[in-house]
């Protein structure tokens, strides 16, 4: 393969739209193959482009990636590089950022926002217009702009996660702890 085709991980991360860090975890997480040479000389083909942007139209699906992984491993190279250079089909008009930007009190999506997605025959969820309505002043958290929190991910089981928004209250704190080990408990457990 000529040279021309290969990136290094930081060109591969700028054509990609990612950091290097988010390639270096994807191929921990299997979903991008190894290369067999770790380290500066590393070099990136074609294929590891066109997963990293397969990867990114189905995460704005909202799919998680280990299914993201089951739709990839079920591709062959031809596939993926023909997924990845088709035309992304056009963004629902309703999409979570509209929502999140109503909730939040701003402005719908502008122009320069523009949305990616994947057509996977048989792979991920179909976006469809039933997103949730968007929220009035009376159903709207009220979240102080000023309010300072952090986000929290605790792993429950390799391909499950909980996500919180710390800080929490006491009693919060407490009902957090008992989700997570009842959570634990049930995802520990042999499935038949």
């Amino acid at each position: 393969m000529p040279d021309d085709d290969r990136h290094s991980l930081t060109e591969l991360a700028d054509l990609a739209g990612v950091t290097p860090r988010t390639i270096r975890y994807y191929l921990g997480q299997g979903l991008l193959p190894s290369v067999g040479q770790s380290g500066p000389g590393a070099r990136y083909g074609p294929g590891h482009l066109a997963r990293l942007r397969i990867i990114r139209r189905l995460q704005i699906e909202h799919l998680p990636l280990a299914e993201i992984r089951r739709c990839i491993e079920a591709l062959d190279e031809d596939a993926i590089l023909e997924l990845a250079g088709s035309d992304a089909p056009a963004p629902p008009m309703d999409t979570a950022l509209d929502y999140l930007r109503s909730v939040l009190g701003g402005v719908g999506s502008g122009a320069g926002d523009v949305r990616h997605g994947v057509s996977v025959q048989g792979y991920g969820p179909a976006i469809s217009g039933n997103a949730p309505p968007p929220a009035t002043a009376s159903t709207a958290p009220s979240v102080s702009p000023l309010e300072r929190s952090q986000w929290e991910r605790i792993v429950l089981s390799p391909d499950v996660e909980l996500h919180l928004r710390r800080p929490l209250s006491r009693s919060q704190n407490k009902q957090v702890d008992r989700l997570v080990t009842i959570a634990r408990e049930l995802l520990g457990e042999d499935q038949p």
